[in-house]
This record gives structure tokens, sequence and C-alpha cells, in this order.
């Protein structure tokens, strides 16, 4: 090995194993890991997943300690503590992962700059995704396109973690502050993520398309319906090649509809990385339309039935679930998390930013690309093929918890109301439902009208009327 140690700079990577940027840097010299606490990167974080994240980091510093090194934490603007670290340790090169962000991409050339001008080199690596964004073409008119060049592009195995040889025997004492969140947080660090992937290998995957929409089954088995591994992805505690590894392994070893479901789960993992792609091609994509429309769509905008939405008192059950579950929990469904953001989007008619924004917030597996990416998807202004596409509420309702399960458990105003009466809810008279459940809201908006005018305002938009 090289006598100068090299610099691994951690960022949403805080985990030793399947961690592309920290097997490159232990490959030809001993490894001294840094993190960087930026308050104003930080601060864009919302505080439950920023919260996650130092609970992460915490358990991340144990585990190196372990290793006999450390995690060195300083605090400042990257471009300068890491020269200052290059310096302190006698480096000659920083490794790091590559970020999309586009404000992550303009600290990493600010930090390259810096390290240029200080004769430090600085070499990257792939980590976030399992293919390179660039490798493929910029953009695709759907997602089945993106799905075919995607998967023919070659997936490389997890990354071993480094040997305790190969990290430098640092002691720097430092850390990052106590999690602190106004709700009941997972357990953080790398091992919790790994034992929900391997509970969802044992119970869940081999049913997950037979499961992934059924609500009921979310409430009475949350962690075998679906993986609920999303706050560990997002927040960078379990490798993505990890899981696409594992997966493999179960579709290698299974047949006819447990290989189908299984195959499912691999395929749903291809959406985030259309997400990334979307944003690496396009920097703007929380700010602005990826779609381009002739005119203008007229949103309402309407800030109290906005912040009826958040509280989750539309008066629409389903909906209220989701956005309750959400505040609760700092976590939603997957299919109440497409049905509350398209009754905000057309429904209501308010800007998918304001919802994108208040899932940033509240989101414990908040994605920059994924959000972003989904919430444009899901208000027809991003990649979806369908020109404008409409969730509706009640429908919804009765085909995916059609029992009300979900419901009951978030909205207990509801609970000793008839089943049939629930789902119907938005479509009773204010007589019956006054009669039913008093305290429960009345719907904010007609069910009809407001689908109907969500339908002319996009046609609209994209010159059709």
């Amino acid at each position: 090995m090289s006598s100068s140690p090299n610099l691994f700079w951690h960022r949403r990577d805080p985990r030793i194993r399947d961690n592309a940027g920290l097997a490159a840097a232990a490959r030809d010299s001993t490894v001294v890991p840094v993190f960087v606490y930026e308050t104003d990167l930080l601060g864009t974080m919302g505080s439950r997943q920023r919260a996650l994240y130092f609970g992460h980091l915490r358990k991340l510093t144990e585990q190196y300690r372990e290793y006999g090194s450390d995690l060195v934490v300083r605090a400042g603007e990257p471009s300068e503590v890491l020269v200052d670290l290059a310096a302190e340790y006698g480096a000659d090169t920083i490794y790091y992962n590559d970020h999309y962000r586009a404000a992550r991409r303009n600290r990493e050339r600010r930090v390259e700059t810096a390290l240029s001008q200080a004769g430090v080199d600085r070499e990257s690596r792939t980590d976030l995704v399992l293919v390179d964004p660039g490798r493929l073409e910029s953009s695709y008119p759907n997602h089945s396109q993106f799905h075919n060049d995607w998967e023919q592009v070659p997936k490389r195995p997890p990354y071993q973690a480094p040997s305790p040889d190969s990290l430098a025997g640092v002691s720097d004492g430092t850390t990052v502050p106590e999690p602190d969140a106004d709700i009941d947080l997972p357990e953080g660090g790398y091992k919790a993520a790994r034992d929900r992937l391997d509970e969802f290998i044992d119970t869940g995957i081999t049913s997950y398309n037979d499961t992934r929409d059924d609500l009921a089954k979310a409430v009475e088995e949350p962690t075998s319906a679906v993986s609920r591994l999303s706050p560990y992805i997002s927040t960078g505690a379990i490798g993505i090649r990890e899981i696409w590894a594992a997966a493999g392994d179960v579709y290698d070893r299974v047949t006819g509809g447990e290989r189908r479901n299984v195959r499912k789960y691999r395929y749903e993992l291809s959406w985030r990385e259309q997400n990334y792609h979307l944003l690496y091609n396009n920097p703007d994509l929380a700010v602005s339309n990826y779609k381009s429309f002739p005119n203008e769509i007229a949103w309402r905008n309407d800030d109290a039935e906005a912040e009826a939405w958040k509280r989750g008192e539309t008066g629409y059950p389903l909906v209220d679930a989701g956005m309750r579950q959400l505040n609760q929990e700092g976590y939603v469904h997957n299919r109440p998390r497409q049905v509350v953001a398209s009754f905000l989007t057309k429904h209501l008619l308010v800007d998918w930013r304001v919802g994108a924004q208040y899932f940033t917030k509240q989101l414990l597996d908040h994605d920059y690309a994924s959000n972003y990416g989904n919430w444009q998807w899901t208000a027809s202004t991003g990649t979806d093929s369908v020109d404008v596409r409409i969730f509706d509420p009640v429908s919804q309702a009765s085909k995916y918890d059609d029992g009300a399960a979900f419901i009951r458990e978030y909205v207990p105003e509801l609970r000793d109301v008839p089943t049939r009466k629930i789902i119907d809810w938005p479509t009773l008279s204010a007589g019956e439902r006054n009669q039913l459940a008093p305290e429960y809201a009345d719907p904010i908006v007609d069910r009809n009208q407001g689908y109907e005018r969500a339908q002319r305002v996009f046609e609209e938009a994209l010159g059709k009327r």
C-alpha cells in the first residue's frame, strides 16, 4: 500500500459495506474517513430525516472505532475543510461518491477546484444508482423504453467492506448531534437496514406483487406487505447494489408466481433509477415542469384547502388516512402516496411544488430525485405517457382498501362507521355524514366537479380546448 493515506469523504452514504468510493479509496492505501458537517446542506433536509441520518452517522462512527479507526467530523465548507484535512493527514487523494442534485454537484465542483489548486488529487465513483445515468440516452418518452436500455447495462455486485487493516488508526473523538425528532425513528445504521432487508427477503419479496397495494395487509403486516426499506435507501444506510443482489439471489432460486413477484420488486427499483436519470439530465427537476405546455396550468393554489390536505382533513377518507400516516410516521404507503398527490394537484389544483415541499419536510424516506420526479409524474407535468392522469380517491379506496382497514387505522372518527359508508363518504349527503360521524370533515371539493375541473384545466394547458 501507499505510504500516504487516502481520505474518503462520506456524504449521503453512511456505511462501510457496498460503498463504491470507500472501496476504491482502500484499494491501494489506508483510508481516513471524514464527514463534513455542512449546516446549509443539512438545513435543506427535513428535521425527521436529518435525525435519522444522524443516527446512521453515529452508528458508522461506532463501527469505525470498533475497527480501530474513527470518523473524522469537521464543520464548514467542504472545499476548505477537505484541503485542510488533506494537509493534516498528508493525503494525496480524496475519494467520494457522485451526487446528482444541482447544489451537490456545484459543491463537488468547488471541491475539485480547491483540491486542484492545493495539488491534491480527487476520485469520484458512481454509488447512488446501479447504472451511471451518463451511460444512457439523455431522455426517454416513457419508463418502458428507459427500462429496456437500463436493463441491458450489467449491474455490478456489492462492494466488500474494507478490512480493518486498510483503515487509518486515527482517533478523532468528534461526532454529530444526537438524533432528535417529533416522531419515533426506526433504528439507525447499516445493521438495522440489513436486518430490514433480510426480513423482507424472508417474508415478503416472493409475494410482493400480490400484496404491494393491499392496504389491509399494510396495516396488519406492514413489514411483509412491502419492503419498508425506503428510509434506509434514501439516507444511504444500505447500498443499492446490495439490495439488487439480495433480490437477484431470490429470483434465481424461485419459479412461477414467486419469481413474478420478485421480478416486480426489481422492476420497481428501476423507477428510482429513472428518477435519478431525470435529475442528472434536468437539474431543475424540483422547480420546473419537466413537460412543456403551450399554455400555463391554471393552478388554484387555495391556501386553506392546501392546509386541510396537509392536516388530513379533506373529507376524503383515503386521502386523509394517507396524510395522517405521513404526519404520524414520516412514511406513507405508495398507493395512498399516489392518491394524496393526485388529489392535491388535480381535485384541488394546487401546484405540485407545494406538495413536494411538504413531503420533503415530513418524510423519513425523502429522496430528492424520487420525490420530485414522482410528484411531477402524478401531477401530469412529468414523464407519464398519459396526458392527464387523475386518481379517483373513492374508487381507489374501494379497490385497495375495500374493508376500510387502512382508513380506520388513521382516521379514528370513522372507526364505527359501516365500511361501505366510509368508502362512499364523499358521495353521501351532508345529513347522512353528520349522522354517521359528526366530528369528521365534509368533503372540501365535490368529487365529480373536482375531477371535471382538473380535466378541463389540463386540457386547456395542453392546448386541447
